[in-house]
């Protein structure tokens, strides 16, 4: 599976490119400890960082990265980001824009009337034929002051324009800076052929199967990381 991303020319030296998802581990997950102590249990026990499926899930796809430093002030956005005129007409030179409030009216992430952030694209985005993108948040990334709305394109047909990935500020009292390379959306492909649903009872294969595998899990540590698991990039 490839992912095809291009841009403008007279932007190329100017943007940061997306980046495989794995080597955007966030820094807290990298210098969380393996083990944590729990009064519950009476031991130190493993935390998410040594769970195969979270981690692995932040590492899969892309992130598409913030192209500028903006300056939040309690709802307020800004930049000083000076880039020269795109080749392309129609193009986008601001990081931001926004969607208004009565876009979404009656959304459970509806916030009032606050109007949605809008992260501009820089980068078009083709997929393979058959194949559509996933955009979400960024994966387990609950300490971006954002929230990403979700959404899923056809970019193997529409891949010469940009996707800009719409986002609901969920921390209206921050001031700082979001800096430059923030990754604002996690995007993979996924098979746009629609899932059939089979359904069945164990026979008595499965049912040996399941019991030898759960009994295997609940006796020792990483069965799955040692012999389910895919290989892949670890953090």
């Amino acid at each position: 599976m490839r992912m095809i991303f291009r841009c403008d020319p007279a932007l190329a030296d100017h943007l940061p490119r997306p980046t495989p998802a794995r080597g955007g581990l966030p820094d807290w997950l990298r210098q969380m400890p393996a083990k944590a102590h729990s009064d519950i249990h009476g031991r130190d026990i493993r935390t998410v960082k040594q769970c195969p499926p979270f981690v692995d899930a932040m590492a899969y796809g892309a992130l598409i990265p913030l192209p500028c430093d903006v300056n939040v002030d309690r709802g307020s956005f800004s930049w000083d980001w000076d880039i020269p005129q795109p080749a392309a007409s129609g193009h986008p030179r601001a990081p931001l824009s926004f969607h208004v409030a009565s876009q979404f009216a009656g959304a459970p992430f509806a916030r009032d009337d606050q109007a949605a952030i809008k992260f501009n694209s820089f980068w078009t985005i083709e997929v393979e034929q058959g194949w559509s993108l996933f955009a979400t948040h960024p994966v387990n990334r609950d300490d971006l002051p954002f929230r990403l709305i979700t959404g899923l394109v056809d970019a193997d047909l529409f891949h010469d324009g940009g996707i800009n990935f719409p986002a609901i500020w969920t921390k209206p009292d921050f001031s700082g800076v979001l800096p430059k390379g923030t990754p604002v959306a996690q995007v993979f492909a996924v098979p746009r052929e629609a899932t059939e649903l089979e359904f069945d009872t164990f026979d008595d294969a499965h049912k040996r199967a399941y019991e030898k595998t759960v009994a295997e899990v609940l006796d020792r540590p990483n069965v799955y990381r040692k012999h389910f698991r895919a290989r892949r990039g670890h953090i």
